[in-house]
């Protein structure tokens, strides 16, 4: 059993103060309850107290800013800060450089392509914290396709459309399975319920080197 001590605490409290006022994507959810789920999961499948933590602060780099990188890693060490800096596909400051929808996407396209071929080379603690914030946030999709009120709706939330959404966690989930991760077949079996809900038809199962191109 992994022993959590006033690391972890302390890190929840980084966490809601740097994403204080963040919500999830269309919701009035505080961002904080992704964080903390992230966090469970990655106790679940056998991770130590530096991945949870790293759980709690992998989207920090990414929504907040590059500038918290120092002050994780002195706060809470090297491994967390090195976990956090691998799951970040691009920080705050690199996103807000683009402005019109088009050049947004082609930025998503660029940094979920790169992301999917850095997971291919990614460390084993790297690895189950990606996959728990994956599989976090699948299950949150299929949570809101199931919902009346969101349907697939919930796919206009997200720059790459239905599509570019389902393309991206089959990636994702042959990504983890190749790399046997502890939460690679609940990721296989929410993607699966994702495509099945989106679409009704089988899943068409694309790896990453087949991932959609920059046009």
């Amino acid at each position: 059993m992994t022993a959590l001590t006033e690391r972890f605490a302390r890190a929840v409290d980084y966490a809601r103060i740097a994403h204080a006022g963040q919500t999830r994507k269309g919701t009035a959810i505080p961002y904080i309850t992704h964080l903390l789920g992230v966090a469970a999961l990655v106790l679940e499948y056998g991770g130590d107290e530096d991945q949870a933590i790293a759980g709690l602060l992998h989207d920090t780099l990414e929504d907040c800013g590059a500038h918290h990188e120092p002050i994780i890693r002195q706060q809470f060490g090297d491994r967390v800060a090195d976990i956090v800096l691998a799951c970040t596909d691009g920080t705050a400051e690199d996103k807000g450089t683009h402005t019109d929808a088009e050049a947004k996407r082609r930025d998503w396209l660029a940094r979920k392509q790169a992301y999917l071929a850095h997971l291919a080379e990614a460390p084993d603690d790297v690895l189950l914290v990606s996959a728990c914030d994956k599989l976090h946030n699948a299950r949150s999709i299929v949570q809101d396709i199931e919902d009346p009120a969101v349907c697939l709706a919930v796919f206009d939330r997200f720059k790459s459309g239905r599509d570019g959404t389902l393309a991206y966690y089959e990636s994702l989930a042959r990504q983890f399975n190749a790399a046997a991760a502890a939460p690679a077949r609940a990721i296989d079996a929410i993607v699966g319920r994702m495509h099945a809900m989106a679409d009704g038809t089988t899943r068409q199962p694309l790896p990453y080197a087949t991932f959609p191109a920059l046009a």
